[in-house]
C-alpha cells in the first residue's frame, strides 16, 4: 500500500507531564445513567483529551490514574508503551471496552501531540475539513423530530414489534438512511434476536436504506437475497482483520474509532476501506465529552457526505429541541488538535 495514513502521524513528537481523568455522567429517559471519563494529558502548557466511553458503569468506577506515562513520546512509542499497562483491575463486562479505554489514552496522546505541534489532524495528513452531513439515532417515532427539522435524516433499530403499517408511513418520509439490526449485542439492553421475517420485511420497505449488523446465519441470509449490496457491519470490526474474516466484501463499515483501541488500527482500516472502495460512515457510542468532537472530525476528513450517526450532543435529549444543530455541520474555522 506503499506510505500510510498513520505513517504521517507516527513520528510526531509529544511531552507528558502528568495526567488527570475528569467524570461525565447523563441520566438518559431509559432510566439508564450515561458515565464516561476524559483523559487529559498534560504537557507543555497544552491538553490532550480522549474519552472512554465503556458502557458499563461497574467499569466506569475502576479508571487507572497511575499510569507512568510522563515523558517525552512519538505517537507511536507511545502506543507501544500503552502494551505494558493493564487498564481494568479485573476483567471488564464487555470484552471490547479494553479497546475503549485503549482508544481514550490514544486518542488524547494523538491530540497532545498535535496541540504541541500547533496544527490539527487534517493539516497533517493533507486533507480538507468539510461539512458534516449526520442522521439522528432514534427509534421508530421520527414524527416530533421532524416537526422541529423536516429535512432531518434517521438511523433507526428495526424491532419485531413493526407493523407493516408503521414501517410503511415512515418509509414514506424518505428520511431514513440506515437500519440497525444490532445482532451482534450479548447482554446488553440493545440485544435483538435474528429474526428473518422481519429482516425481508424492513429490506423490502426501506428499499435504498443501508442494513447494519444482520445476523448471518442461514436463514437470514436466505431473506436477505438480493439485497446483499446494502449490507454493512459496526460492531463486530474492531480490526481490519475482522473485515477481512467476514467471510465477504462489505459495501458499508460502520467506523468508530474507539473500537479499534489504537490509532494505528484506526487508520489501518480507514486505508484500506478506501483502497478496496468500502464506503464508511462515522458512528457515535454517546459520547459526553471530547469524542463527540473526535469522531465528527474524522467524518469531515474521511467521509463527510456519509450518513454519519455524529449528530452534536443536543440530539442527545429524549425530546427534540427548538434550535437543533443541522446537517451538514459547518467544519472548524481554526481547527487545533484532533477535534472539531
Amino acid at each position: 500500500m506503499g506510505s500510510t495514513t498513520y505513517d504521517r502521524l507516527r513520528d510526531l513528537e509529544l511531552e507528558i507531564d502528568g495526567y488527570e481523568i475528569e467524570r461525565r455522567e447523563l441520566e438518559v429517559s431509559s432510566g439508564f445513567e450515561r458515565i464516561t471519563h476524559t483523559v487529559c494529558l498534560e504537557g507543555v502548557g497544552e491538553r490532550g483529551q480522549g474519552e472512554d466511553i465503556t458502557y458499563e458503569a461497574q467499569d466506569q468506577e475502576t479508571m487507572p490514574t497511575d499510569l507512568q506515562l510522563a515523558g517525552r513520546w512519538t505517537v507511536d512509542s507511545f502506543s507501544r508503551h500503552m502494551d505494558e499497562h493493564v487498564l481494568f483491575p479485573t476483567a471488564p463486562v464487555q470484552h471490547g471496552s479494553h479497546d475503549y479505554r485503549r482508544w481514550a489514552f490514544e486518542s488524547a496522546a494523538l491530540d497532545l501531540a498535535l496541540r504541541q505541534s500547533g496544527t490539527n489532524l487534517g493539516a497533517t495528513l493533507g486533507r480538507e475539513y468539510k461539512p458534516v452531513r449526520f442522521v439522528v439515532s432514534t427509534r421508530l417515532d421520527i414524527e416530533s423530530w421532524l416537526k422541529v427539522c423536516p429535512e432531518l435524516e434517521f438511523k433507526l433499530d428495526p424491532s419485531s414489534d413493526w407493523d407493516d403499517e408503521q414501517m410503511a408511513s415512515v418509509a414514506a418520509t424518505d428520511r431514513v438512511r440506515t437500519l440497525d439490526f444490532k445482532a451482534y449485542y450479548k447482554g446488553t439492553v440493545v440485544d435483538t434476536e435474528p429474526d428473518p421475517v422481519l429482516y425481508r420485511r424492513v429490506a423490502e420497505t426501506f428499499p435504498d436504506a443501508i442494513l447494519e449488523d444482520v445476523a448471518c446465519t442461514d436463514e437470514t441470509i436466505a431473506a436477505l437475497r438480493g439485497f446483499e449490496d446494502r449490507l454493512s457491519w459496526d460492531a463486530p470490526i474492531h480490526s481490519l482483520a475482522d473485515i477481512d474474516g467476514l467471510g465477504l466484501e462489505p459495501r458499508y463499515i460502520n467506523i468508530k474509532p474507539s473500537r479499534f483501541g489504537s490509532v494505528e488500527g484506526l487508520f489501518e482500516t480507514i486505508d484500506a476501506c478506501l483502497e478496496r472502495g468500502i464506503a464508511m460512515y462515522g458512528g457515535g457510542q454517546f459520547e459526553l465529552g471530547p469524542g463527540r468532537l473526535q469522531i465528527q472530525a474524522l467524518a469531515s476528513l474521511f467521509y463527510h457526505d456519509a450518513p454519519n450517526d455524529v449528530a452534536p450532543g443536543e440530539y442527545n435529549a429524549p425530546d427534540p429541541q427548538p434550535d437543533l444543530p443541522r446537517s451538514p455541520l459547518a467544519p472548524p474555522k481554526a481547527p487545533l488538535g484532533l477535534g472539531f
